[in-house]
């Protein structure tokens, strides 16, 4: 019997499951979720808001003192600036404003995800920081796309689908004049990073260094928040590092570090 005559329909077979496997697993990774949820909401971003009033930046990276951040959309209107961060999940969604970490419940499966509210307050406040705005002039928005269920109660900026552009839509007193939206998409675009594959590059290895480091951090004696490395920068203890929580200046918790 011929070996090769008989199994040569079977590799002819395996040279077409091959690339829809690999299809298949690029549909179904992180990446490609996170990519489709930035495309749904620049979509629906370009659809629902006047393009005249509101001005979209997309995947905005900027540098920071330890690395760099990472917007997925800012908008720049006369009602403000918005720092939407988007989240492409399904199943039930267990939150709360100060806690550490989220679960994400499929089933019987059970994922914890940081809590995109923190994750977005430094996005905000580095922000903030570059375009030197007022907490009346900056917002934090998290967007949730997909199949996905708040299973408790949300602060009004964690919206699901077109919920976002409610919330921004919602914000009609001016708090910038025409010639301050201006000068901050200027600054902006004057201040990002590069757009390019070492930017990127650069900012995954920093965001991997970032998970390492918080697996180890405590959580802060006052809000339970994430605490973060941060050094003395004056005073009698300056070059010293600490423990400082994430949320300052809205919170002042301080641990000492081993």
């Amino acid at each position: 019997m011929d070996f090769n005559l008989l199994f040569a329909p079977l590799f002819q077979m395996a040279w077409w499951f091959v690339p829809i496997l690999l299809v298949i697993g690029v549909l179904k990774s992180p990446w490609f979720k996170g990519h489709l949820g930035e495309f749904a909401v620049n979509l629906a971003i370009k659809l629902r808001l006047d393009k005249d009033t509101y001005h979209l930046i997309k995947n905005v990276t900027l540098p920071t003192e330890d690395g760099s951040t990472q917007i997925d959309h800012v908008i720049v209107s006369i009602y403000g600036v918005f720092t939407v961060e988007t989240k492409n999940m399904k199943g039930w969604i267990f939150g709360g404003q100060q806690q550490k970490n989220w679960i994400q419940k499929i089933y019987r499966r059970t994922h914890r995800f940081q809590n995109p509210l923190h994750q977005n307050y430094k996005h905000t406040r580095t922000l903030q920081s570059l375009l030197g705005l007022n907490d009346e002039q900056i917002f934090s928005v998290i967007a949730f796309v997909g199949d996905a269920t708040f299973k408790t109660p949300m602060p009004e900026n964690v919206t699901h689908g077109n919920g976002f552009l409610r919330y921004i839509k919602a914000r009609t007193t001016p708090v910038l004049t025409p010639e301050q939206v201006q000068t901050i998409i200027n600054t902006i675009e004057g201040g990002r990073l590069a757009r390019s594959l070492k930017t990127n590059r650069n900012h995954v290895a920093h965001v991997k260094s970032i998970v390492i480091e918080k697996a180890a951090a405590p959580s802060c004696p006052k809000c339970g928040s994430t605490m973060v490395s941060r050094t003395v920068k004056r005073g009698s203890n300056t070059g010293n590092t600490l423990w400082g929580c994430s949320r300052y200046p809205a919170c002042r918790g301080v641990l000492p570090r081993d």
